[in-house]
């Protein structure tokens, strides 16, 4: 088992809980946060080795904790995965120059998920 760890940054209850309940049992250990403020927070602490953020968040969102992530020298190579409800063409672009590795739009695969998380965490190595 892996014991590899994903910040999951997500305000919504129902989408942090079906995220958990999805990877739980792949043996990753799993570090929440409901905001982006937060999620700095516990990047720098914690130092996961992916990041699942939501692009809708409360107190700065998640293009702008991305942003904040790249520029602390430590964090910048974490892979993090760009997740939205709000699927406009142009978004994925947006994301990307923000410094995201990929970008999944919700609702979430829960079959796709593992193998996509997998994967990011393979090409990190």
């Amino acid at each position: 088992m892996s014991a590899e760890k994903i910040l999951i940054v997500e305000d919504n209850p129902l989408n942090m809980r079906l995220m958990q309940m999805t990877l739980r049992g792949k043996g990753y250990t799993l570090i929440e946060a409901s905001n982006g403020e937060e999620a700095l927070d516990k990047a720098v602490k914690e130092k996961p080795d992916l990041i699942i953020m939501d692009m809708q968040l409360p107190t700065i969102s998640g293009i702008e904790a991305t942003q904040r992530l790249r520029k602390i020298p430590e964090l910048s190579r974490i892979p993090v995965i760009a997740v939205t409800a709000y699927a406009m063409k142009g978004n994925q672009e947006k994301f990307i120059e923000a410094g995201c590795n990929a970008y999944l739009s919700k609702p979430i695969n829960t079959r796709e998920l593992p193998g996509f998380i997998e994967n990011m965490l393979k090409q990190r190595k």
